[in-house]
C-alpha cells in the first residue's frame, strides 16, 4: 500500500509509466504486424493512413473507399508518408500511432490539474483518479493500434478545463472544433448551456424578460464561438472537396447501418436490413436518434448540469453510446474519460460492492457478444439470432442500470463543483 502511495506522489512517476505502458504496446505492436495474421494495427489507421497518401499526392482523402472523417485528420497524418534517408517509411507510418497515444497523455495531464483546482484534490488524490485513464489498458491499447479518439479526448477535457476556468470564447471554439473532428460532441452544448446559468430576474417578470435572461453574455458567447469555428472549418474543407466532405463526414453517419462488430441492440435489425437495402418499408432504426436525443440532449443536461458538469457530460456521453445504433469499444473511451471526474463522489467507490458489480456486469455482458461474435466471425456460426441479440440486448440492460446509478449519484450532488469552480464567470483574456 505504501508503494502505492509512493508511487502516486510523484506526477513524474505515474505519467512516465504511463508513457513507458504505450511505448512498449506500439513495439509490441509492430512485432506482432510483422509475426502474426491477426494485426495489432486498427484497420481504421490503415484507412487514414491511407488517406493521407492522397493528400500528399494533391489528391481527396475521399478517393479511399471507407474514409469517413474530416480531411483535417488526413492533413495531420501526412507524415506518416514521409520517407527520408534518416528516418525511412516504416518508421513514419507510426507517426499517427504517437501522437494519438500523446493525446492519452495530454488528457491525463489536464485531468489532474482540474481535479486539484476545481475538485480541491491533493496532486496525489488527483493522480490517483487520472491513473483510471493514464494506466487503462484499454485507452492504451486503442490509441496505440491508431484510433484517433485520443485526439478527442484532448479536445473534450480542454473543453471541460475552458468552461470552469471561464474561458468561454476558448471553450466555444474547442466545442466547434470538436463537433468538427466527430459529431457527438455537439451534445456538450446543452449541459454547457444550463451550467453556465442565466440572468436572474423577479418571479413577476414577463414572458419576453424571461427569455431575454436566459440569452447571457456566456451564453452567446458560447454559442457565437462554437458555430463559427465549425462552420469556419466547415467552409475550408469544403473549398478543398466540395460535396464528397459533406456526403463522407457528415451525411453519411446519419445514414450507416453497419452491423459488423457492433455492441449496439440494434445491432441484428442492422444486419437484417443491410441484406434487404432495396426495401424501401420503414425502419425501426431510424427512430434510434429519438431516445438517444431526449436522454443526452435533452434530460439528463436540464436536470443535472448545475449539479456537476463533467460528471454531467459522462450520464450524457454514457446514454447516447448506449442508445447509438452503432457502438464499437472505441465508443466507450469517449465516457471512460470522465470517469475521474464522477468517481471522487460516486456511490460506486462508497459501496464497494455496487461498485465491483457494475464492474463485473460491464465486462461480462461484452465477453459474451464478444464470444458470440468470434463465433460468428472466426467460425462462421450464424450467431445472429438468438445469441449476438441476447447478447445484444443483455449489455444494452445492462448499461441502461448503469446510467440510472450515474443519473441517481449526479442528480444527488449539491453543485460541489460549482461552488468550488467559478461561481463568477471570469473574462477571457
Amino acid at each position: 500500500m505504501s508503494m502505492l502511495s509512493s508511487f502516486f506522489s510523484s506526477p513524474w512517476l505515474v505519467f512516465g509509466a504511463a508513457i513507458l505502458f504505450r511505448l512498449a504496446l506500439l513495439i509490441y505492436g509492430r512485432w506482432q504486424d510483422a509475426n502474426s495474421p491477426i494485426k495489432y494495427t486498427d484497420i481504421d489507421y490503415l484507412v487514414f493512413t491511407d488517406a493521407a497518401r492522397f493528400v500528399a499526392r494533391g489528391q481527396s482523402p475521399y478517393d479511399r473507399a471507407t474514409y469517413r472523417y474530416t480531411p483535417l485528420l488526413a492533413w495531420i497524418l501526412i507524415p506518416t508518408t514521409w520517407d527520408t534517408e534518416a528516418i525511412p517509411n516504416h518508421i513514419w507510418f507510426d507517426f499517427g500511432k504517437v501522437l494519438f497515444a500523446a493525446g492519452d497523455i495530454a488528457t491525463g495531464w489536464l485531468i489532474m490539474r482540474i481535479l486539484v483546482k476545481r475538485k480541491d484534490m491533493s496532486v496525489q488524490q488527483a493522480l490517483k483518479y487520472a491513473g483510471l485513464w493514464l494506466l487503462n489498458p484499454m485507452v492504451a491499447n486503442i490509441s496505440t493500434r491508431g484510433s484517433s479518439e485520443g485526439l478527442l479526448a484532448v479536445l473534450v477535457v480542454a473543453l471541460v478545463w475552458a468552461v470552469l476556468e471561464g474561458r468561454i470564447r476558448v471553450a466555444g471554439m474547442l466545442l466547434g472544433l470538436g463537433v468538427h473532428f466527430k459529431i457527438y460532441p455537439f451534445i456538450y452544448a446543452a449541459s454547457i448551456w444550463w451550467w453556465l446559468g442565466s440572468d436572474p430576474v423577479s418571479d413577476g417578470a414577463d414572458a419576453l424578460t424571461k427569455t431575454k435572461a436566459m440569452f447571457t453574455k456566456e451564453r452567446t458567447a458560447l454559442a457565437m464561438h462554437s458555430f463559427m469555428t465549425f462552420m469556419a472549418l466547415n467552409c475550408v474543407m469544403y473549398s478543398f472537396y466540395g460535396v464528397p466532405f459533406i456526403e463522407h463526414s457528415y451525411r453519411y453517419h446519419f445514414t450507416r447501418i453497419d452491423h459488423r462488430h457492433n455492441f449496439s441492440v440494434y445491432n441484428t435489425v442492422l444486419h437484417l436490413n443491410s441484406a434487404h437495402s432495396a426495401d424501401s418499408s420503414f425502419k425501426v432504426e431510424s427512430l434510434a436518434f429519438v431516445p438517444q436525443l431526449f436522454l443526452s440532449v435533452g434530460v439528463i443536461p436540464f436536470l443535472l448540469a448545475k449539479k456537476d458538469l463533467a460528471s454531467t457530460m459522462l450520464a450524457q456521453t454514457f446514454a447516447f453510446v448506449t442508445f447509438n445504433k452503432v457502438c464499437t469499444s472505441q465508443y466507450f473511451l469517449w465516457y471512460m474519460v470522465f470517469l475521474p471526474f464522477y468517481l471522487p463522489l460516486s456511490s460506486m467507490l462508497r459501496n464497494s460492492r455496487l461498485g465491483l458489480t457494475a464492474l463485473v456486469l460491464w465486462v461480462l455482458g461484452q465477453a459474451l457478444w464478444l464470444q458470440q461474435g468470434f463465433e460468428l466471425e472466426f467460425n462462421g456460426r450464424s450467431t445472429f439470432v438468438p445469441g449476438l441479440w441476447l447478447a445484444s440486448m443483455l449489455f444494452f440492460g445492462i448499461n441502461c442500470w448503469i446510467l440510472g446509478v450515474i443519473v441517481k449519484d449526479v442528480g444527488s450532488q449539491a453543485g460541489f463543483e460549482r461552488t468550488i469552480a467559478a461561481p463568477e464567470h471570469k473574462k477571457d483574456r
